[in-house]
């Protein structure tokens, strides 16, 4: 009577025991101990699902309870059963419950839906036997052994120390009841005291044995104590022994699911640290930007220069001191964003998303901003010291011209009002009409100075001079004075010329002098001016220019100095004729405000100047000699200095794509290119003091170098940024290999086989097709889609080395998921849906189980008590999916 074929190593079993029960079949006490084993097992099982059966043949009829208890053993779902109540309904459902176990490695012999549905006893008996031994004892295996002798070898382990406990089969070895005792004080001493046990007494061991079982361990008492010690059937003592081992297995899988659980909120809770701290530091960073940018768009200019350079000198303050740290910190940011989210890909959590506006793409756009602000605060800083430096010297070129035209300028109204010609002879009218020639003259030769006091008040305005509304006021003035002069001056060249009808006499020879004499006084004021004139040079060529000029103007001193020796030889003559003659007037010139005086201690004046002159263009051109000695030195570290970081980034690059070696051996010889570059910082110090030098000279140009400080600041802190990122890049690698249990010729082999393919930067997807297909993947279109839309979920088509490597990870190591984590709950809470705060306590470390308890949200399933937690939403919630 063979009931089931099952093809597993428990074939060998079944045959030997297939003779010992062949007797059995036809034995009405055997089919009841069956039937009473069997019913107690099944309805361990169903009062989990709220339900039991009375009649093992009559309940399991019309198939709904089998399919449920199929259900319940596997953890899966049966296909939904039919309701009817006709025979063809019941014959389904069996059925499906029949398919079920097939399709699980059991191939059914002489067992068909009909005889269950019929209520066969022993048909249905041999149908529960099978799924017990597929769901209770086939998964049951201890050092390779099948069902049956992994069982065996369990509880003669188990039992090995105690007196008068000898397991060699399921029959006689378990009749005094101190196997099933001795199992229970082995696993929990606390229950039972084995001394105390009389190896004589089996009615009183058993039911003893039996009794905890039940209330402790919800093992149902499966037999009589009588017929357990008479004639307890094989099958009978197996099924109840496997529900020990199972019992007791379980403390260990609840051990097991507590250290991950542990494991895995340790991991949770570290990543929170890391979180909070970037959160923290980016706060901090961001907020000192946002107080730094404010202050680098300030664009009020200072009325001094003085004011200016203070200004300048905050800056260089805020660049060499303030600056440098936040440049440390923001890269130091990255670093660790970078590391938790290499950590929580690892340990298989969701990427990291900081709080809105705390993004590491935020950081960079505010880094930005701030640079943008900083470079542009910088040329205004440049650029209003030279304008400030143009407004001083217009304004004192202002007050020089204004000065010297308002002395030339007082008393001439008052002459010009005079009406002397009125009671003059007509010598003396002619005289004064001579000497109004004269003055118109004058007159002329001012015209220039007053356009150019006009013009540089016009650029003083332009230039927004903080005091331009004096030099308005002072500018008016003078042009108003103007006009009126010149209408005073026509109108009494109008008067004199009406005299001078009634006038016939004049003297020549005053007259000469007087037109001489004039522009010559004229010639020595403006050559006087133009001596005292203030100059702003850049270059040793501009100042060349100015001392080339300077000598052409002394060139024409001989030619002044004879037109000086003419004019006063005709005053010499003027005197000579008085003196000849003995005529009765003064010798001075009524036709001219010159005096021989006057021309003579201007031409002093000159002659003093020309030395003065002199000296100041040669001090000036020391000055630019020393600024090119300036430029010269920087830009000779400058052209050395921007090579060497060119050269560094170009070897960094080199050395992240070349490398074969160890991981440890690449980063050691990143951290000496570090150490390098660290050492290197002097040299940019100094040449940042030689940039002081050339900035404090008002130095704007460099033609000896296409390298400015900005450029040299720029590839510097790209430099340190690189180095720190290529750093960082290879501990996430090592992180990654030491995590996932990756080898060192794993990587390489990675490395190789990516370069190999990466031959140009970026490369297309038909390159990284064949990159998989030579690491052993056969891939289809479909499957390298998948692929690509793990390792370039962008959808750019480029693969990053580090995409690469978590791909590659991913695919060779095993990490927690959030399933394994909820059946990890799910044997603390024996089996059931939720799990008390009791129950978190008792098997979690206290602060892990506080953690768990403050976390988890409420259950409100089906058969939720007070106090149930759902540990299936927070296991969703580790690993991003769910919305807790």
């Amino acid at each position: 009577f063979q009931i089931y074929d099952w093809q597993v190593r428990d074939d060998e079993y079944m045959i030997q025991e297939e003779e010992w029960d062949r007797d059995l079949l036809l034995d009405p006490a055997w089919e009841k101990q069956q039937r009473k084993t069997f019913t107690a097992w099944c309805n361990s099982h169903l009062r989990k699902a709220g339900t039991q059966i009375e009649n093992i043949e009559e309940d399991f009829r019309n198939g709904l309870k089998l399919m449920l208890l199929l259900e319940v053993i596997s953890g899966e779902r049966l296909p939904k059963p039919d309701r009817g109540k006709m025979r063809f309904h019941k014959i389904a459902n069996v059925n499906k419950a029949l398919d079920y176990i097939a399709s699980k490695g059991v191939k059914l012999v002489s067992i068909g839906a009909e005889e269950i549905v019929d209520g066969n006893v022993k048909m249905t008996l041999g149908m529960i036997w099978t799924i017990i031994l597929r769901f209770a004892i086939q998964d049951i295996s201890v050092e390779e052994t099948s069902a049956k002798e992994g069982l065996l070898l369990w509880c003669q382990r188990k039992t090995a120390p105690y007196r008068n406990v000898n397991i060699q089969n399921f029959h006689t070895s378990w009749k005094d009841g101190l196997g099933l005792c001795a199992l229970i004080h082995r696993h929990r001493p606390d229950l039972i005291d084995y001394s105390k046990l009389n190896k004589d007494d089996p009615i009183g061991n058993i039911n003893l044995a039996m009794e905890i079982a039940e209330k402790h361990l919800d093992i149902p008492k499966m037999l009589d104590a009588e017929v357990y010690a008479a004639r307890a059937g094989e099958r009978a003592i197996m099924t109840y022994v496997s529900c020990y081992y199972h019992a007791f297995a379980g403390a260990q899988k609840a051990e097991t699911a507590a250290n991950r659980i542990c494991k895995v909120l340790a991991v949770n809770q570290e990543n929170e640290r890391l979180m909070e701290e970037y959160e923290r530091l980016a706060s901090e960073l961001l907020e000192w930007i946002r107080r730094t940018i404010p202050w680098l768009e300030n664009r009020t200019p200072e009325k001094t220069m003085q004011a200016m350079q203070k200004k300048l000198e905050d800056f260089r303050d805020y660049r060499r001191k303030h600056k440098p740290p936040k440049v440390q910190e923001k890269c130091q940011l990255e670093i660790n964003f970078n590391t938790l989210q290499t950590k929580l890909r690892i340990s298989n959590r969701p990427a990291f998303m900081p709080s809105e506006g705390k993004m590491v793409s935020d950081i960079a756009g505010a880094w930005q901003r701030l640079e943008q602000a900083e470079k542009g605060y910088e040329e205004w800083l440049l650029n209003e010291i030279r304008r400030l430096e143009r407004v001083e010297h217009l304004a004192e070129k202002f007050r020089q011209k204004a000065s010297t035209h308002e002395t030339w300028a007082y008393g001439k109204e008052q002459i010009l009002l005079q009406k002397d010609y009125e009671s003059s002879t007509l010598t003396e009218v002619r005289a004064l009409l001579r000497k109004h020639e004269a003055f118109e003259s004058d007159l002329a030769a001012h015209q220039d100075r007053v356009e150019q006091i006009a013009a540089i008040a016009q650029e003083l305005n332009e230039l927004d001079y903080h005091d331009a509304v004096n030099v308005n006021d002072r500018c008016q003035k003078i042009c108003d004075q103007w006009d009126r002069l010149g209408t005073l001056t026509q109108k009494r060249r109008e008067a004199l010329e009406r005299t001078e009808k009634l006038l016939e006499t004049i003297d020549q020879l005053h007259l000469e002098f007087a037109k001489r004499a004039a522009p010559f006084n004229n010639w020595m004021e403006g050559a006087m001016e133009d001596l005292q004139d203030m100059f702003i040079v850049h270059s040793i060529e501009e100042i060349q220019s100015l001392i080339t000029a300077h000598e052409q103007f002394k060139a024409t001193l001989p030619e002044a100095d004879g037109e000086r020796q003419s004019i006063l030889a005709i005053q010499n003559e003027v005197e000579k004729v008085i003196q000849s003659y003995s005529i009765r007037i003064s010798s001075s010139n009524p036709y001219s405000t010159v005096t021989v005086d006057e021309i003579r201690s201007k031409w002093d004046k000159v002659k003093q100047l020309v030395p003065i002159r002199d000296q100041s263009l040669q001090e000036e051109l020391a000055r630019q000699h020393a600024n090119e000695r300036l430029r010269r030195q920087f830009a000779a570290q400058a052209n050395a200095i921007g090579p060497w970081i060119q050269n560094k980034m170009e070897e960094i690059a080199r050395s992240s794509i070349q490398i074969t070696g160890a991981l440890e051996d690449q980063m050691n010889q990143l951290k000496q290119y570090e150490h390098n570059i660290i050492n290197y910082k002097n040299n940019i110090d100094k040449l940042e003091g030689d940039h002081q030098l050339i900035q404090e000279a008002l130095v704007f140009d460099n033609k000896h170098t296409n390298y400015t400080m900005e450029h040299i600041r720029v590839g510097w802190e790209l430099l340190l940024t690189t180095i720190a990122r290529t750093i960082n890049e290879v501990e996430t690698q090592i992180l990654t290999r030491d995590a996932k249990g990756i080898t060192q010729e794993q990587m390489n082999e990675f490395r190789a086989s990516f370069n190999h393919f990466d031959r140009v930067p970026h490369s297309y997807l038909f390159e990284r097709q064949a990159c998989l297909i030579s690491m052993g993947y056969d891939l289809g279109e479909a499957e390298f889609a998948r692929i690509m839309t793990l390792v370039d979920p962008n959808g750019q088509g480029t693969v990053t080395f580090q995409s690469f490597i978590d791909f590659m990870t991913r695919e060779t190591a095993d990490t927690d998921t959030a399933e394994q984590v909820i059946a990890s709950f799910r044997i603390l809470a024996s089996d059931k849906p939720y799990i008390l705060a009791e129950e978190l306590r008792r098997e979690l470390p206290p602060d892990q189980a506080q953690y768990c308890i403050k976390r988890m949200p409420a259950y409100s399933g089906p058969g939720s008590v007070p106090g149930a937690l759902d540990y299936t939403a927070f296991s969703s919630a580790l690993y991003g999916e769910s919305d807790l």
